[in-house]
């Protein structure tokens, strides 16, 4: 064997220990790369599905939401919505499918205030937020009262793509702010009814003096003529008569001002009424109407306070004449008793006016509502409280051809009072 022969066989198992070695480093190597990339690729499906579960659960939440919440485009003049949660739909009765694609304006309707609308838009185009309360009208034309806010999504550039919207049913907190309201115009009014009374008060005491005088003048003239110039004398009875009549009505109203009690006595409801009919006689004949009687002369006594029914008839035939003011053709004042059953007797008075609307029907012996404009909504109310504290009832119908009648009843006063 040859010297070169040698160094060959030496050397040849060197260099595959080197190769083996080198492969090995690569192997490792490429090891290592394929867990890193793995580990990344690990991440980014771990990112991916993480992302997936954060899109769910915006989108589940925008859709639990009880706020309506809608998405419309920027870009798009028509300013189409691509997304409406469904208290959205609900909040306006309109279905998905009438909503996607459809100019959010349009939803709003021919009756929405314009100027509200037009305030939106202008926003909008201006790319800020909007934040105000309207009435809305829903699919079947229903109202209700929303508070709406809409806010620009803008793109990495800083442009406005899209707008999102809340819109939230404030019906039921309007409704309580005007009951607040309207409680605390009812205290001002007592307070101004309460100042009202001590004012009448005192101006009927004032007023009984120079009544008085009147009185205590004509009789001495009567005296002086007695026997002389009958038609003068007949005036100063008119003057003697109406004078008395005055003084009465005075002495009345300030029995009702009167914190007393009601008494109770036997009363002739048809002798009443002709009563109350007279000390209103001139204020009928004034306006140039007619009242007409239809009177049952069976009707049994009640039990009562006299001046307190009288003054829940004044005010049924005064509200009747005001019905009839605004119709020339309404002339005729109806007044009727009869009786309802044994126990009962029914007082109605009928007019020929305007009649009573509907939507005022259940509120009309409501306290302090009046549909006159200098009215001071107490006196079909405490009308009402007289007749219920007298064990009746006092209601109000519209009559089938005109006007309307208002009537109470009351019971009958037991034998052993009579």
């Amino acid at each position: 064997m040859t010297k070169s022969t040698i160094i060959k066989y030496v050397k040849a198992p060197l260099l595959k220990k080197e190769t083996r070695s080198n492969l090995e480093e690569k192997v490792r190597q490429q090891t290592d790369e394929l867990k890193v990339r793995s580990g990344q690729l690990r991440q980014g499906a771990d990112r991916e599905k993480l992302a997936e579960e954060q899109i769910h659960i915006r989108t589940k939440a925008m859709e639990a939401a009880l706020d309506g919440i809608f998405i419309i485009e920027a870009v798009n003049q028509r300013f189409p919505i691509i997304y409406a949660n469904p208290a959205f739909q609900k909040l306006t009765g309109f279905a998905k499918n009438e909503v996607i694609g459809q100019d959010y304006f349009l939803l709003y309707g021919a009756d929405a205030d314009l100027r509200v609308v037009d305030e939106i838009k202008h926003t909008i185009d201006q790319g800020q937020s909007f934040h105000g309360e309207m009435l809305n009208f829903k699919k079947n034309g229903k109202k209700f009262w929303s508070s709406l806010r809409i806010t620009p999504i803008r793109d990495t550039k800083g442009s406005v793509t899209h707008y999102v919207g809340i819109q939230t049913d404030i019906s039921l907190m309007k409704q309580r702010d005007l009951e607040i309201e309207e409680q605390r115009e009812e205290l001002l009014h007592v307070t101004r009814v309460g100042k009202l009374a001590e004012f009448v008060s005192s101006l009927a005491h004032e007023i009984s003096q120079p009544l008085t005088a009147i009185l205590a003048y004509t009789q001495a003239a009567q005296r002086l003529l007695k026997d002389k110039e009958p038609q003068l004398q007949e005036i100063l009875q008119y003057i003697i008569n109406d004078d008395l009549r005055a003084a009465e009505v005075i002495k009345r109203l300030r029995v009702l001002l009167k914190k007393t009690k009601p008494v109770f006595e036997s009363i002739d409801t048809n002798a009443l009424i002709n009563e109350t009919v007279t000390l209103i006689m001139p204020h009928i004949n004034a306006r140039n109407k007619i009242i007409k009687f239809e009177l049952d002369s069976k009707i049994p006594l009640i039990e009562g306070d006299r001046i307190q029914l009288q003054q829940v008839l004044l005010n049924l035939i005064s509200n009747s004449l005001e019905a009839m003011e605004s119709s020339p053709e309404s002339r005729e004042l109806l007044i009727r008793t009869s009786l309802k059953n044994t126990n009962t007797i029914r007082v109605e008075v009928k007019d020929s006016g305007c009649g009573i609307p509907e939507e005022n029907m259940k509120k009309l012996f409501s306290h302090f509502f009046t549909s006159k404009p200098d009215g001071l909504g107490m006196g079909l109310s405490i009308s009402r409280s007289i007749v219920e504290a007298h064990g009746g009832r006092l209601e109000a119908e519209n009559n089938p051809d005109r006007g309307a009648t208002l009537y109470f009843t009351l019971p009958v006063a037991r034998k052993e009072n009579w």
